[in-house]
């Protein structure tokens, strides 16, 4: 699907195969919306590892997980953050996944690159490989970082969505998610077909959280493409990257055979409406009658802290006088506060409810006189 004429020069619902740093280089400035990258992790396996029961782990000793050295795998890794920062827009967002071999060096050469991280995700593997050497930790968790272009860059965060996938609990950043298995696992004459093909479960939650529908999603490291495929479940736009001519074959064919509902914005679009309804001031509510000059409007959790509306449509309390956000913030001695969830009027004797049902009623009027 397609929202607005400036994705269409880019290659959308494509897979590009060849080198992600030249192919990068070919598309458009500030052109993507999300990114999520799950880079050669630079295991630097030297020997076989082994079972017990003397049968050998299928672990992850492809070509394309080689590097020379640390400065020639920080070389690759900085080209291909600098050309993702480049096409990505700027409230636009990156998550890049990695294990402890890399993801440190990652996140200096994200910061160094002036991207902001906003949070590092703990993918807890609730059905880990152990280690059968018996001389580490079961390595149990890998590690995702979610960063924005810039500090006090603006972005796309699904909070409502997240806590309803949580069952109503806002959602953390410790993610319990088996590994890819069973018959998600796609495998060719029984062998893994990608050594690292991730659950789509975990592309589901950070595209959901991220990005809105018709946004274009770009994987520079597509594999067997579990990103394009959960995109396309969730009615985004995508890109994707490979060098592997068979792990371009095999994400094609996922894609293509593929089956989706078809988009309706009611049900696709889960970001948080009021955000993007018209902003209403309060004084706006004061001009209008919805409150009147000298009401008092008390505060959530200790009514007893009480506060007089100005005809400008300030309050005014113990001496301090400010909006609506400024008052909350100096009755929480500092901590942020949205003044529209904070301050309640009293509708009925006793009755308290929050100045936001105000607004809501306000907005309503004027769509229904509009």
């Amino acid at each position: 699907m397609q929202h607005n004429d400036e994705k269409l020069e880019l290659p959308i619902n494509n897979i590009l195969q060849g080198d992600c740093v030249e192919i990068l280089k070919t598309l458009p400035e500030k052109s993507v919306n999300l990114i999520f990258a799950d880079p050669p992790y630079n295991l630097q396996l030297k020997q076989e590892l082994w079972r017990p029961n003397m049968t050998k782990v299928d672990a992850v000793d492809d070509a394309w997980d080689r590097f020379g050295s640390f400065e020639e795998y920080d070389q690759f890794s900085h080209a291909w953050l600098s050309e993702s920062r480049r096409v990505l827009k700027d409230d636009g967002t990156l998550w890049v996944i990695g294990s402890y071999h890399n993801i440190f060096r990652l996140g200096t050469i994200m910061q160094d690159l002036d991207y902001w991280i906003l949070n590092d995700v703990l993918w807890i593997k609730t059905n880990p490989m152990p280690n059968f050497r018996g001389v580490r930790f079961t390595n149990a968790h890998e590690t995702i970082i979610w960063a924005s272009k810039s500090k006090g860059a603006k972005y796309t965060f699904n909070h409502h969505a997240m806590k309803a996938l949580n069952d109503g609990k806002q959602m953390r950043s410790d993610w319990l998610i088996p590994i890819c298995a069973g018959d998600e696992r796609i495998k060719i004459e029984g062998r893994k077909a990608h050594s690292t093909q991730k659950p789509e479960a975990l592309l589901y939650r950070v595209i959901l959280a991220s990005s809105d529908p018709g946004d274009v999603v770009l994987d520079p490291f597509f594999g067997t493409g579990t990103t394009g495929a959960v995109a396309k479940r969730l009615h985004r736009n995508w890109i994707g990257i490979e060098q592997n001519k068979d792990y371009v074959e095999i994400a094609q064919t996922r894609i293509d055979s593929l089956q989706v509902e078809p988009y309706d914005d009611t049900l696709f679009d889960v970001g948080d409406r009021r955000r993007r309804e018209p902003r209403v001031p309060f004084s706006t509510l004061v001009e209008n009658g919805f409150i009147q000059p000298g009401q008092t409007l008390y505060f959530k959790g200790d009514p007893s802290q009480s506060a007089r509306v100005r005809p400008d449509g300030n309050l005014i309390l113990d001496g301090f006088e400010g909006s609506i956000h400024q008052a909350g913030k100096h009755l929480m001695k500092g901590s942020p506060c949205n003044g529209w969830l904070h301050w309640y009027y009293e509708a009925e004797e006793g009755d308290l409810r929050p100045i936001d049902q105000l607004r809501q009623a306000f907005r309503a009027s004027k769509n229904s006189s509009g």
